[in-house]
């Protein structure tokens, strides 16, 4: 009796190495795609270079269109203990002190790229413990930190939207360099007048929740963890952020 011919199994379809190009549209159209690649290589330089490019873009464009003198000035006007504070000063310390505050913006601004950095190294820090020890995430922090610099990406929609408010002629005595453009309902509310309830609303902002999506499903795919799982982490983490960040805002005045 022949024996049967048998039958090769074929060899499953090597995974496709995706381009930093191919990662950062992945991000937007097929987020999975971009993070299970990202358990490959766990390079992060593109996103970062592409937040910072565009971010610096828009400070240099409010800087020429506003002035940041003029974003001080709404900054201290947003904040009644800021502006108690500036009145009882003398014309001429308060015209020193706005100088000060103005450099300083300037500094801080134009330094971007840094705080970008080391504010996703601490997200990333944070998100990689609680995964790793609270959910038996299967993750490197390498690996972390790459998921919160790709799922940073919808910022950049805020930031261009913000540019072309300002290039379409945004009122300079209204505009808030934090939250400059209507992605949340913060923006139609003034912080001197309820500080917490700004502060809840703004945070409730279209660009940041799609942003936390994604870093929900990063960490779904790098470390092999349920999608509710991860979603409860990363949003129950914002929580705990937004809250105690608007509540010393509020108490600060």
């Amino acid at each position: 009796m022949a024996a049967l011919p048998i039958t090769p199994v074929p060899a499953p379809a090597p995974e496709v190495a995706l381009s930093q190009i191919g990662r950062i549209v992945n991000t937007f159209i097929a987020p999975s795609k971009t993070f299970t690649d990202v358990r490959r290589s766990a390079s992060w330089w593109a996103p970062f270079i592409l937040l910072s490019v565009v971010a610096l873009a828009f400070f240099y464009q409010v800087d020429q269109k506003i002035g940041f003198r003029k974003v001080a000035e709404n900054q201290i006007a947003e904040s009644a203990r800021a502006t108690r504070q500036m009145e009882q000063l003398p014309p001429g310390q308060r015209e020193q002190a706005l100088i000060r505050q103005t450099a300083g913006m300037r500094y801080f601004l134009y330094g971007y790229p840094l705080i970008i950095l080391l504010w996703n190294l601490i997200i990333a820090a944070v998100l990689f413990a609680t995964f790793k020890f609270a959910a038996s995430g299967e993750l490197k922090f390498s690996a972390s930190l790459a998921v919160v610099m790709y799922a940073s990406l919808p910022l950049l929609v805020k930031t261009i939207l913000s540019m072309l408010s300002v290039a379409a002629g945004a009122s300079p005595d209204s505009f808030n360099i934090r939250n400059p453009v209507a992605t949340n309902p913060g923006y139609f509310l003034t912080r001197a007048d309820a500080p917490f309830l700004y502060g809840i609303a703004t945070a409730v902002d279209i660009c940041m929740i799609w942003t936390l999506i994604l870093t929900a499903i990063g960490f779904s795919c790098i470390g092999k963890v349920k999608r509710s799982t991860a979603m409860t982490i990363v949003f129950g983490w914002y929580v705990v952020f937004t809250l105690a960040a608007v509540g010393l805002s509020a108490l600060s005045g």
